[in-house]
This record gives structure tokens, sequence and C-alpha cells, in this order.
């Protein structure tokens, strides 16, 4: 027995028409996803002006397509660091910092590994940010910045990498300043001292180190530790006679006042 449903006809012909529209927009999308196959030297150059011309996405995007088209040439080696150096332009580290750890993983004999190991840094570098903030982000650049003076002492990267070693170690100084300082402001003595010293200890060659002695001497004496913020002073004085925190440290365990009051000035009309 055959059922007849009305409008079944309607319906078949409306599900036709939508399976036709379907494969014919699946079409255009295979058709869009199609490309033509372009000479690598065509492909690289478009590249490139799109990175002079500061189109830095799109530059990285046609660098990844002359690796991607022509793998086997010694173009697409060149592409991968030019595009990761695109990334870096663009401001967007986390896709150089892939790029350049796949470079430096299949190329570790390259002529431009040196650099691709400061790009990488820089990467992390231009991420820093201020003391108020996780410094994560500082200690990677501290040791990518490491890894080239100790992978290439003698390139012309080492250099700058040093200076910038000495920047970032500075940063992670202040980072440990700002929350000693935080812990003697609550009387956390004991957790601000353990900050005072790492620095001292950790970072001595940073701009930190007189105000961490000082500031040590400050929480000794509110412990009571006259001794130990004596001897803290003298190393301060001992290290940086004319720093204005030796004084500082000196008036304070000394009970002496060093430096010369100062008389406020009143204006001219003040009666008295």
């Amino acid at each position: 027995m055959h059922f007849i449903v009305p409008g079944w006809g309607r319906f078949s012909r409306y599900v036709l028409t939508a399976g036709l529209v379907a494969v014919a927009l699946a079409a255009c999308s295979e058709k869009k996803e199609t490309y033509v196959e372009r000479p690598v030297n065509t492909l690289y150059n478009d590249a490139l002006n799109k990175l002079n011309g500061g189109q830095y996405a799109e530059a990285a995007t046609s660098f990844d397509e002359v690796e991607r088209q022509h793998p086997y040439s010694q173009w697409a080696t060149k592409a991968q660091l030019m595009a990761a150096y695109s990334y870096y332009q663009n401001n967007d580290y986390d896709d150089a910092i892939i790029a350049l750890d796949r470079f430096i993983q299949v190329h570790p004999g390259n002529k431009d590994i040196a650099y691709a190991y400061y790009l990488k840094a820089l990467s992390y570098y231009e991420q820093i940010s201020d003391v108020g903030r996780d410094q994560q982000m500082t200690q990677a650049a501290l040791e990518a910045l490491s890894s080239i003076v100790a992978r290439f002492p003698e390139s012309k990267y080492a250099r700058d990498a040093q200076i910038k070693i000495d920047l970032t170690r500075d940063h992670l100084a202040g980072k440990e300043m700002e929350i000693g300082r935080y812990y003697e402001g609550q009387k956390q003595y004991l957790a601000a001292i353990n900050r005072f010293k790492v620095v001292i200890e950790d970072f001595q060659t940073t701009t930190h180190v007189p105000e961490a002695l000082h500031r040590l001497t400050e929480s000794y004496l509110a412990l009571g530790l006259k001794d130990q913020a004596q001897r803290t002073a003298a190393v301060l004085g001992h290290n940086f006679p004319g720093s204005e925190w030796y004084i500082d440290s000196y008036e304070i365990v000394e009970g002496k006042q060093v430096r010369p009051q100062v008389e406020e000035k009143k204006p001219w009309y003040w009666p008295f």
C-alpha cells in the first residue's frame, strides 16, 4: 500500500534545490582554496616588497608561502627566517618565537643561526613589563640573551646581548626591591630581609644594591638587631662611600644627623 503525503512534491523539490545550492557553494569554496604555483623568485620578491612597505602580517604570510610552494629550494630556508622577522616587526612575538624555534631546530648549522637566536631573544626582551607585573618574560629574555653570549661570544650580536643582560638583571633586581619595600612597609621584616638579600647576593652589579643595603639596615634595626645593622651599614659605606643611601644608614645607626639642616626660607612678606 502506498501513502500519499500532502505537499511531498513541493518538499522534495525544496530538498533537491537546497542540495544543489550546497554543492555549488562547496565547489566555490574549493575553487577559492586552490592556488596557482608561482616561481620562487616571484613569491620571495613579492614578500620582500610587502616587508619593505610595512605590510608585516602580509609579508609573513607571503614568506610562509615561499616555503609551502618550494620547500626544497634555497629560498625556502631564508624565507623561514624572514617570516619570523616579519612576525617580530608586527609585534606578533609568539609567532616569531615559534618560527625561530623551528628554524633553529631544522637548520642548526645555518650561517644565520646566531641571528635567529638573537631575534628570538629580542622577541622575549620586547615583552618585558614593568616591575609591578609578573617577570616570567624577563627571565625568559635573560636566558635567551645569555645563550647568545655563551654560544656566539665572537658574534656581532654578543655585545648587544650583554648590554641587554645587564638591563634585564637590573629589572629583575627592581622587582625584588619592590616586593621587599612592600614587606618592610607592612612590618614583615623577615620577609623583607630575604628579598633585600637576594638583590645583594644575586644581583651585585645592579644599581639597586646600595638601596638594598640601606633597606636591610633599616629592617635589622626594626627587629632590634643593631650589630647586623652596623655591619650592613659598614659594607654599604665601604663599597659606596659617597652614596646618599650610606648617609641615611649612618644617621639611623648612629642616631646622628650628618646632613646640615636646611632652614626653610620664608616669603619676604611673612611677618615672623
